[in-house]
């Protein structure tokens, strides 16, 4: 059994679901919508984790190559990586390898534990399913892509589990819109809260998030309507 986190003060864990190139940037593989949004909210949730000291379950999808389906976060590229700000400085990742082995001790010295999976749901990699399993902790606060995918099936397995869960929904990316209302709708029915980051963290003025290069990210879109209307 993994042992509780560190202290029973520690009532809140971030589950950060697949925040990689390939979902949040847009000349990814299998961008989400509205990602520039999204990036400032999970770049705010991640900021407050560290300020909070609070822990983080990361996964992240990783894909060989060989199946058409999956042709994205494909091992070894740069859409497979993590976003930069979403990583803690005490972490440890797993590989996705069938194994089961986690230290007992795994959240006294690390503040993100990230586990690579070969699929959508992590219940289906044996050590992300022991690992949100055991954990035993007050809140699951989940944020990431898709809604309609990994973060649905993250929440679904989490609820089936006993486990109570919040949804910050302006933290999570979908690429089809109508799927990722369904999904929360289903998850809210199986007893999630679901939230936004303003009513977690308060109001933002957060405009750039200063790692995708599109126009929109870099504010270049505003600069030019703005320029259009002064003409």
């Amino acid at each position: 059994m993994i042992r509780p986190i560190i202290t029973l003060r520690r009532k809140r864990i971030i589950v950060d679901i697949d925040t990689q190139n390939d979902f949040f940037l847009a000349k990814g593989h299998a961008c989400i919508r509205n990602h520039r949004r999204v990036l400032a909210n999970i770049r705010r949730v991640i900021a407050w984790a560290r300020l909070k000291n609070i822990r983080m379950i990361s996964t992240a999808q990783v894909y060989d190559g060989t199946d058409p389906v999956y042709d994205y976060c494909i091992a070894g590229t740069n859409g497979q990586k993590k976003i930069r700000y979403t990583m803690r400085n005490r972490y440890v990742a797993y590989p996705a390898d069938g194994c089961t082995d986690l230290p007992r001790d795994i959240l006294q010295h690390n503040d993100q534990i990230i586990l690579h999976k070969r699929c959508i749901d992590p219940f289906e990699e044996p050590r992300a399913d022991r690992m949100l399993s055991e954990l035993r902790v007050n809140e699951f606060i989940l944020i990431g892509a898709t809604v309609e995918g990994a973060l649905k099936a993250t929440a679904l397995g989490l609820l089936a589990r006993k486990k109570a869960v919040t949804v910050l929904v302006d933290a999570t990316g979908a690429r089809d819109r109508q799927a990722a209302e369904i999904a929360l709708r289903q998850v809210e029915a199986k007893g999630a809260k679901l939230a936004d980051t303003k009513a977690l963290l308060g109001p933002s003025c957060l405009k750039l998030i200063g790692i995708c290069d599109c126009d929109r990210c870099q504010g270049r879109m505003v600069k030019a309507s703005l320029g259009t209307n002064n003409s």
